[in-house]
């Protein structure tokens, strides 16, 4: 896991955004990404509660949580889009690397 502003880099390999908006002031060129997928992010709904109004990151978490094990789907999707590759590097965009979903959606990934 990675910040989508840190440097790319080839010990990363395959390279996966999994933020539902697209990072400010980044272009596709600059972040190559090697896929971006927006259906194992938080929904809007939770994103916007968590960054814009205040939402604890304990609540935060329990939430995003209980949306992965709804969206069995879009996770298993990933798992096949990412099933080959040595090295996955989760992005994501935040400033708070310790607070983040990527942690938990990589957990979701390998349970």
């Amino acid at each position: 896991m990675k910040r989508v502003y840190d440097e790319p880099a080839a010990s990363d390999g395959f390279r996966v955004l999994v933020d539902r908006l697209w990072p400010r002031g980044l272009s596709k060129q600059k972040a190559e990404i090697d896929l971006w997928d927006k259906d194992v992010a938080p929904s809007g709904e939770l994103r916007k509660a968590f960054h814009h109004d205040d939402l604890p990151h304990d609540e935060f978490e329990k939430a995003y949580t209980a949306e992965l094990a709804q969206n069995q789907d879009a996770l298993a999707a990933l798992r096949g889009q990412i099933a080959g590759h040595d090295v996955v590097t989760l992005l994501f965009s935040s400033h708070d690397e310790q607070h983040t979903h990527a942690g938990l959606l990589r957990a979701a990934l390998l349970a």
